[in-house]
C-alpha cells in the first residue's frame, strides 16, 4: 500500500483500473472489479441520505419536491403524515395519536392536578384563591350628584325598599351619613308631601341601612347649614325643628338627642330648630308617633278627606271671593288627578243655592282654573258629566235642578269654560210640570 500527496490511502489495483479505463483495454476480471466498485458507492450514498431527519425534503434543480428515497413508488411525501417513513413499524400514527402540538391527548386520559407554582404571578399562598367585585369608595365631591337623582325618583314613586336597594350598590363608606342631610335639605326645598315621605325614608333605613349615631351626626351637620338654607328657605328652622321631633318620636334619633344641645347652641337658628322640636314632644304626652306633623300629603289622602277639603275651600271662596287663595288652597292639596270633584261640587252648590250670585262666582272661579291650566279639558268635562248622570237625583232635593243646570251651562259656554259638545250633552227636561203640581205655571210657560 502506497500514501499519495493529499494521505489518501489507495492500493495497486486502483491505479491499474484507472490505467485499463484511459487505455480503453478492460479484461473481464477488471470489468467485474469496476461494476462491484460503483455498486459499493451507491450502497454508501443510500445509508447515508437515509439517516438524515425524515421529515427532511429536498429540491431537486427542476424545483420539485423529493423524498429521501428516490425509487420509492409513492412519489412525492406528506409533510404532515404522522406515519413512520423510515420503513420501520405498522404504519401507525405516532405515540398512538396523542402526540404533537394542539393535541388533547389520548382517549380517556386522566391528567392529574398541578402543584401551584410558587412563581406564577397570581400564586396565592394560602391555596384558595377568591374573586369578588370591588366597589370603589363614592368620594365626597361626586356623593351629593349620585344622592340627588336616587331622592327625586324617591318623590315621584314613595318605595323605601328601591332606596334601600339602590344604597347597597354604592359604597358610601364613611360618608354613609350625608346621604340622610342630603335628604333632608332637599325636601326642604320641596312640598309638604316630600317631607313627609323624608321622615318615612329615615324611619324606614334606620336600623337597617343607618343607625342612631349616624342619624344624629346627619342632623347635627343639618343644624351647622341652617345659616345657608334659610337663604333659599326661611322657614327651614321651623321644618328641621319638625324633622326633628318626628325622628325623635319614631325612634330614628335617640331621645337624648336635644340634651345634648342644651346650653351649646350659639346659632340663633339652630335655636329655633331645636325650640320647636321640644314644644312639639312636650305636647304628646304619652310619645305616640307624629304621623301628622307634615299632614298627609297628595294622594295619599282620604277620598272623604279631600272632599272635605275641596267643599271648605269652595264655601269660604263665596264668602271672601279670593280665587288667588282659592288656587293656592287648591295646589296644597296636590291630587290633580281629583280637580273633578271639585268641579262637581262647584256645579252642586250651583244648583243648591239661591239667586245668581253663587252662579256667576263659580263661573269666574273655574273660568280662572281653566285659564292657568289648573283644571285641564278631561277635568272639567268629568265634573260636568258627573253632574248630568246624577241630575234626576238631584231634581228631587232641587225642583228647579233641570233649568238651573241648563241656564249655567250656556253662561259657562259663553265664557269658554266648557266645550261646545260638553254644552249639547247637557240633559234636557224629562217633562212639563202643570200648575196643579205647585209650581206656579212658571216651568210651564
Amino acid at each position: 500500500i502506497l500514501t499519495n500527496v493529499s494521505n489518501h490511502p489507495y492500493t495497486v489495483d486502483d491505479d491499474l483500473l484507472n490505467e485499463a479505463e484511459v487505455n480503453g483495454n478492460w479484461t473481464p476480471q477488471e470489468k467485474a472489479l469496476h461494476e462491484a466498485r460503483l455498486k459499493a458507492k451507491a450502497k454508501r450514498r443510500l445509508r447515508k441520505s437515509s439517516s438524515r431527519n425524515s421529515t427532511s425534503e429536498s429540491f431537486s434543480e427542476s424545483g420539485e419536491l423529493s423524498g429521501s428515497d428516490p425509487h420509492s413508488p409513492k412519489g412525492k411525501v406528506n409533510a404532515s403524515d404522522r406515519k413512520s417513513r423510515t420503513g420501520k413499524g405498522r404504519g401507525l400514527p405516532k405515540k398512538g395519536g396523542a402526540g404533537g402540538k394542539g393535541v388533547w391527548g389520548a382517549a380517556g386520559m386522566v391528567y392529574e392536578d398541578e402543584e401551584p407554582d410558587m412563581r406564577d404571578p397570581n400564586y396565592d399562598e394560602s391555596g384558595d384563591t377568591v374573586y369578588a367585585t370591588v366597589v370603589p369608595e363614592v368620594d365626597e365631591k361626586e356623593l351629593e350628584k349620585m344622592v340627588n337623582p336616587i331622592v327625586q325618583e324617591y318623590f315621584e314613586h314613595g318605595d323605601t325598599k328601591e332606596v334601600q336597594m339602590l344604597l347597597k350598590g354604592l359604597n358610601l363608606g364613611q360618608h354613609k351619613y350625608e346621604f340622610s342631610s342630603l335628604a333632608v335639605s332637599l325636601s326642604l326645598e320641596g312640598k309638604a308631601s316630600h317631607r313627609e315621605l323624608t321622615s318615612r325614608l329615615l324611619s324606614d333605613l334606620s336600623g337597617k341601612m343607618l343607625s342612631q349615631s349616624e342619624m344624629a351626626r346627619a342632623f347635627d351637620k343639618i343644624l351647622k347649614e341652617l345659616p345657608d338654607l334659610i337663604l333659599d328657605t326661611p322657614e327651614a328652622p321651623q321644618m328641621l325643628g319638625q324633622f326633628i321631633a318626628r325622628a325623635i318620636a319614631d325612634h330614628v334619633l335617640p331621645m337624648s338627642f336635644l340634651d345634648c344641645y342644651k346650653g351649646k347652641v350659639d346659632c340663633d337658628h339652630a335655636r329655633v330648630a331645636l325650640d320647636r322640636a321640644e314644644v312639639l314632644l312636650n305636647m304628646k304626652r304619652e310619645m305616640v308617633r307624629l304621623d301628622n306633623v307634615w299632614g298627609v300629603g297628595g294622594g295619599l289622602r282620604p277620598v272623604k278627606h279631600l272632599v272635605k277639603e275641596m267643599n271648605l275651600l269652595l264655601k269660604e271662596y263665596l264668602i271672601s271671593g279670593d280665587v288667588s287663595e282659592a288656587e293656592h288652597c287648591l295646589r296644597d292639596l296636590e291630587v290633580p288627578h281629583f280637580h273633578h270633584e271639585l268641579v262637581y261640587e262647584a256645579v252642586v252648590m250651583v244648583l243648591e243655592s239661591k239667586g245668581d250670585t253663587a252662579s256667576h262666582m263659580m263661573i269666574k272661579l273655574l273660568q280662572s282654573f281653566w285659564k292657568t291650566g289648573l283644571i285641564t279639558v278631561d277635568q272639567m268635562n268629568r265634573g260636568f258629566q258627573r253632574v248630568y248622570d246624577e241630575l234626576p237625583e238631584i231634581n228631587l232635593d232641587v225642583p228647579h235642578a233641570h233649568s238651573i243646570m241648563e241656564t249655567f251651562v250656556d253662561l259657562c259656554y259663553q265664557e269658554s269654560v266648557i266645550t261646545k259638545q260638553l254644552r249639547d250633552a247637557c240633559p234636557a227636561r224629562g217633562r212639563k210640570r202643570f200648575v196643579s203640581e205647585g209650581d206656579g205655571g212658571a216651568i210651564k210657560n
